[in-house]
This record gives C-alpha cells, sequence and structure tokens, in this order.
C-alpha cells in the first residue's frame, strides 16, 4: 500500500531543497561584494544607539554585508535630514532610519525609496512615508508598566508629574500613554506637572526642581527617556526629595543611579534585538524578489515585504540586574565602527 502522508513529505521535502539549493545558486540572500546598510540617527554620539547598531552589524555580517553607522551629533531636524541626503548619494542598498520628527522625513524617504534604496525605521516612525517597516518597542505597554509600577508602590492615590520630548513618536506615546491610561484606570491619582525638558538634561533639572519645590506632596516622576532623567534625579537628590522616578531607556549615568537607588526603574528597549530585526527589515525589503505573496503587490507597485511593526521588546533595570547593562562591559572586545 502506498503511503501518500509519506510521499507527500518527500515530495515537499524535496522541493525545499531545490527551491533553498536555487536560492543558495542565485546569491540572493547574501549581499554582493560592496552592498552596504546604512544605521542613520540623530545625537549619534548618544550611547543608546551602540547596541542598536552592534546588533545591526551583527547580522548584516551574517550575510556578508557591509555596514556604515552615520547621522548627525545634534538634535536638530534639518541637520538629520541633510546627513540622511549625504547618505543618498552613497546609494546603500538599504537604510535603517530613526527619524527625529515623522512629518519632515516623508519626503526624504519616499524618494529614497523610489530611488531604489529600502527604508525601515525604528524607534521611531515616519508612518505617512512609503516606509517598509517598523522596529521599536511597545511604547504603550512601556506606559501601561510604569503607571502600574507607581500604582503598586505608592497605592492609588499620589501626585505625579511627567516630563516629555513633543514631536518623536515614540516619546510622545510614551507620554499620552502613561497620562490616559493613569486617567482612565486610577482617576485618584493627580497630575501636579507637565514639561517639556527635549532630552535636554539641564532643562529638566531646572524643570524638575521647579515642579518638586510647587508640589513638596510629589510621589512620582515619568519620563520618556533617559537624558532627561540624567537632570531630574540630580534636581530630586539636591532638594532630598523621596519622589519615585522612572523612565525610559538607559545611559551609564542613570544606570550608575539606579545602582545607588536614586532611580527606581528604567524601561529600556532590547536595543541589540531592535538593531537585528532592523537589519533583517530593510536586508528583506532589499531582496524582495525571493518572495512571491499571495496579493496585489504586482499591480499595485509597492514592495511585497511590509512589516507595519515588530516589537523587539523590552527590559526592565533594577539593581538586582543593572551589572547586565554595563556598556563599557558589553563594548569590551567588540569592534565599535
Amino acid at each position: 500500500m502506498v503511503n501518500f502522508k509519506q510521499v507527500a513529505v518527500c515530495a515537499a521535502a524535496s522541493m525545499t531543497t531545490v527551491s533553498g539549493a536555487a536560492l543558495a545558486e542565485a546569491g540572493t540572500l547574501k549581499c554582493e561584494p560592496g552592498e552596504t546598510y546604512i544605521m542613520n540617527v540623530m545625537v549619534s554620539s548618544h550611547p543608546y544607539w551602540v547596541p542598536v547598531y552592534q546588533g545591526f552589524k551583527q547580522a548584516a555580517e551574517a550575510f556578508g554585508c557591509e555596514t556604515v553607522f552615520s547621522g548627525t551629533p545634534d538634535y536638530d531636524i534639518t541637520k538629520q535630514i541633510a546627513s540622511f541626503e549625504q547618505d543618498m548619494v552613497k546609494a546603500p542598498a538599504g537604510i535603517l532610519l530613526h527619524p527625529m520628527q515623522s512629518d519632515p522625513f516623508i519626503e526624504p524617504i519616499n524618494r529614497a525609496i523610489d530611488n531604489g534604496t529600502e527604508i525601515v525605521t525604528f524607534a521611531a516612525d515616519s508612518p505617512n512615508s512609503k516606509r517598509s517597516g517598523y522596529i521599536t518597542s511597545d511604547n504603550m505597554a512601556e506606559a501601561k508598566f510604569a503607571a502600574e509600577e507607581f500604582v503598586k508602590e505608592l497605592g492609588e492615590s499620589f501626585e505625579f508629574a511627567v516630563l516629555e520630548n513633543p514631536g518623536q513618536s515614540n516619546h510622545d506615546l510614551r507620554v499620552t500613554a502613561f497620562l490616559s491610561y493613569m486617567e482612565e484606570h486610577y482617576p485618584e491619582a493627580k497630575l501636579v506637572g507637565r514639561q517639556a525638558t527635549n532630552q535636554d538634561s539641564n532643562a529638566a533639572y531646572r524643570a524638575t526642581a521647579s515642579i518638586i519645590q510647587a508640589n513638596p506632596d510629589l510621589k512620582a516622576l515619568w519620563i520618556p527617556e533617559a537624558g532627561s532623567a540624567e537632570g531630574a534625579v540630580a534636581a530630586k537628590l539636591e532638594a532630598q526629595s523621596d519622589v519615585m522616578v522612572m523612565h525610559a531607556d538607559i545611559t551609564p549615568t542613570t544606570l550608575e543611579h539606579i545602582k545607588a537607588g536614586n532611580i527606581h526603574a528604567a524601561l529600556n528597549p532590547n536595543q541589540g534585538m531592535q538593531g537585528f530585526m532592523g537589519f533583517m527589515g530593510v536586508f528583506l525589503a532589499a531582496k524582495s524578489e525571493v518572495f512571491d505573496p499571495f496579493n496585489d503587490y504586482k499591480v499595485s507597485g509597492y514592495n511585497p515585504v511590509q512589516i507595519p511593526f515588530v516589537d523587539n521588546g523590552f527590559a526592565v533595570i533594577t539593581q538586582e540586574n543593572a551589572d547586565s547593562f554595563d556598556l563599557n562591559a558589553y563594548m569590551a572586545g567588540r569592534d565599535p565602527s
């Protein structure tokens, strides 16, 4: 008796082998000599980018691709767009982009894609552009976790404040989602301060000092990024306040404050996975000829590799696990370039 199930499995295995061999022979899932992928950011000296680029580079090396780290040292949308334009002169196969602001990057992204360079965004997005993917942590989940952690430690009725960085999509969402969640679930908690500090530690120091002075019963402070947290914790210590500080992201300075107990916790996106999955997104978009999905991409004219959202996850950094996030230890023996 013929075992049709076994025949089908063998046939499928044979087809897979032939297909895999054909792809390997064609070289469609490896880079051509000199094929380059760029990671472009703003505030390029910020330590946040270091593990992201390591993940990006490690993934690229696995496929024989070359990488370049690019961007601007300034917190300036005009300068970042100029750096992006300079990257385009090099005709890279793809760019993993952290757009400082979403709308100003729509036209540059669309033009890059029309000229043959694939674009994937990470950590912040330009959703109305033609970018083919977006890699980030779940900012709403981060905000919910922060709210519930405050409530667990402080109860349902307390005074709180937020610092913010208007205009950067992920930072905006971390704040607005936090405020909405608190209002919906814990209406007895009271927002007593909301200041834009724009990742400036000096501005955050002044804002936090002012909020603490005006609100002596302040118990909680949520911050969407680490630069402002550096200034905020300095103001907290100077005022000898017991305000509970939590922030997103991590820097070596805030890590030391976590170890010392001055910051309760940081919610840090999984940076290595962000870079790794970011490369995979832009690489597969550039190699989309290997994929023939069951949809209308051929007549619609868009890249079939569309990744609307990949959650790279986030870690909660506390005194107990802070040593695992020592950037110097992570980079020991690694090539930073």
